[in-house]
């Protein structure tokens, strides 16, 4: 009988970034054995229960990012997190804001700490796009829908901030109205949103 080749555990996290949920590294090979025996070594570090990353890859730039990503498959990085992002406000998220659609189960992470906002259905779909995050893929609401989001949600995050990346946005030159307000109508928003940028224009 023919002898299993033995999976080097090492490549296969060099592979695919240098970081792997458990799950992954199983369906890949990796005997549960190898992977905890490079944890216990120091080789991976556990980033969050069922995410491990070898030590001596790149750090990632957005490591929150990319962990959310990992443990969330639906989450979308969204709101204060988004305008973080695109350097759009001043304020440090000490969260990662996630979308998820309604009626989803709210994920148990131990890290990063998460804030979890659910959209409906046609909220949630629009607007996503794909970073790479040291060549982990992660999603995120591009800027037009990050701010009609913050703005749909303003009670919660607070009208400064909203006031405050409405302006930055303006300021940096790069806009698009159209696609502003596009996503604005889909979030029921538009009412809201027409004055503020007539006064923002004007100033």
């Amino acid at each position: 009988m023919k002898k299993k080749k033995k999976i080097d555990a090492v490549s296969v996290f060099r592979k695919h970034n240098g970081i792997l949920r458990t799950s992954e590294a199983l369906r890949l090979g990796v005997h549960p054995v190898d992977l905890y025996k490079l944890r216990d070594q120091g080789i991976l570090e556990s980033l969050s229960r069922g995410i491990y990353r070898l030590v001596s890859s790149p750090e990632f730039s957005e490591p929150d990012f990319v962990v959310a990503a990992k443990r969330i498959p639906k989450g979308v990085i969204c709101l204060i997190s988004a305008l973080a992002y695109y350097e759009l406000t001043t304020q440090i998220p000490h969260s990662v804001y996630i979308a998820l659609p309604r009626l989803s189960r709210i994920p148990q992470l131990h890290y990063p700490p998460i804030r979890c906002f659910f959209f409906s259905a046609e909220s949630y779909k629009k607007g996503i796009e794909i970073i790479s995050v040291n060549g982990v893929s992660v999603k995120i609401y591009g800027v037009e829908k990050t701010l009609a989001d913050c703005l749909k949600f303003r009670q919660k995050i607070g009208m400064d901030i909203v006031i405050e990346a409405l302006k930055e946005y303006w300021r940096k030159g790069k806009t698009d109205l159209d696609k502003l307000f596009e996503f604005a109508k889909i979030c029921r928003v538009e009412n809201v949103l027409k004055p503020i940028i007539e006064t923002i224009v004007s100033q």
